[in-house]
Formats: C-alpha cells, structure tokens, sequence
C-alpha cells in the first residue's frame, strides 16, 4: 500500500470548488497500463473528468460510455461520436442489465461510489460487466476533524467496509492518498463544502453544530482521503 499526502491552497477561487475531483480523476487515470482501450464504461461519469484526462494522455478510446444519475452534469460531458451519455441510477441493479458480460475493456469510477446506499451490491451489479476496474473511493476519513469537532459520523464508508464489498475482486493495486485543501477562513471552507459536491456528511449540520465549528475548528484546511484501486474479478 502507498500512502501519499498531498496539499492545496484553495483560496478564493470558487469556480475551482471541484478541484480535489479533478485530482482524483487525474490520479485515477494516471494508474491506467495502456494507450488505447476498445471500450471504456465511467460509472459516476459528471461533466467528463475521466474523459477529459484520458485524452490529455493521449489515451485513444474507440467507444465511451458515461453513466450518471444527473442529467444536467451528463449535459455537461464532453460529446463525440464514440460517446455515449445514459442517465440512470447506479443503485438499481436493473440499470446494468442492458450490458452482456465483459462489454466493456475497463470500468472506471472515480469519487462516486462512496454514496452508494449498499456498496457491496452495487459492486455486485456490475462484477460480470468489464475486464479490468478502477476505483477512487472517499473514505469516512474524509473531513474527519470537522466530524469530531461537529460530533457527527461520516455518511461514507471506511476503508474496512470498502475492502469487506470488494471481497469477489482481485487487488492488483491500491494507493491512499491523503489531501489537504486550506481555505482562508472556516467561512470560506464552508462555503467550498456547499458548492463541492464532496459534503461528506458536513452539507447537513444544523445551525448550532455549524456555529460550533466556525468557533473551535482547529486547522485551516479540510482532510480528504482517497483510495485508489486497480482491480479484477475473481
């Protein structure tokens, strides 16, 4: 296991409140073995991170298929013949039943199956549908200061329970990083929680926890922990 940690200074751009995805996908991607893939399917796909970062490595695709439950980010995703954008839910099981098995050369997934309602039977679904998988889950040690100061638990998985749902796949890599993102004020932190899409549970604090942590936070930064995984079916 490599354990990585890395910072950045988020400041006052807030057009940028998607900046630790945009790392994770770029580290997701960077773990990819070859420079050419027939089919490739991103589970969670938003506005085209993976995409975008697989062309920037001169990563040829012959056919993408991005799948998101939100229509509005898939609106977003880059458009092209080879690409093709479906909405729908990756918590039904149904959803993945218009695939044969092992349609897809790779499944890529990255900062979205930490939501998932059961992870395991999600990553059941869709065991039978690529040859290779990659993951980047947030794990509940992801704003874990700002948990203890709030006195909440995270709503996301810890690494145990990731590792106990993918018990029907082969490891062939997997790396922990750990990131920091500093903001200026508590005020402006919270702001970036709002607009990130990575609330980690801290997008639903009451008033009288969110009062309590503008006073006692400790640090000037958010954590984040991310593990990225290489893997295959048994």
């Amino acid at each position: 296991m490599k354990i990585v940690k890395e910072f950045s200074r988020f400041a006052h751009e807030y057009n940028m409140h998607n900046i630790i995805q945009s790392k994770v996908a770029s580290k997701l991607v960077s773990m990819l073995e070859k420079n050419h893939y027939s089919s490739v399917l991103d589970l969670g796909a938003g506005a085209g991170a993976i995409y975008e970062n697989m062309i920037c490595n001169n990563i040829k695709i012959d056919k993408f298929t991005a799948l998101d439950f939100s229509r509005e980010m898939l609106n977003l995703h880059p458009k092209g013949k080879n690409i093709q954008t479906i909405c729908l839910d990756f918590n039904n099981s149904n959803s993945f039943k218009i695939y044969v098995d092992k349609e897809f050369s790779i499944l890529i997934s990255a900062s979205a199956l930490q939501w998932s309602t059961d992870l395991s039977a999600v990553l059941n679904s869709i065991s039978r549908l690529a040859d290779e998988y990659y993951f980047a889950f947030f794990t509940s040690k992801t704003f874990s200061t700002l948990h203890k100061v709030a006195g909440v638990q995270s709503p996301i998985y810890s690494q145990k329970s990731i590792f106990d749902a993918l018990e029907n796949y082969t490891i062939d890599r997997m790396e922990e990083i750990q990131y920091h993102l500093s903001f200026d004020s508590v005020l402006e932190m919270f702001r970036y929680i709002k607009r990130s899409g990575v609330s980690g549970g801290a997008g639903v604090l009451s008033y009288k926890e969110m009062k309590n942590i503008m006073k006692n936070y400790p640090l000037d930064y958010l954590e984040f922990e991310v593990l990225f995984i290489r893997a295959k079916i048994k």
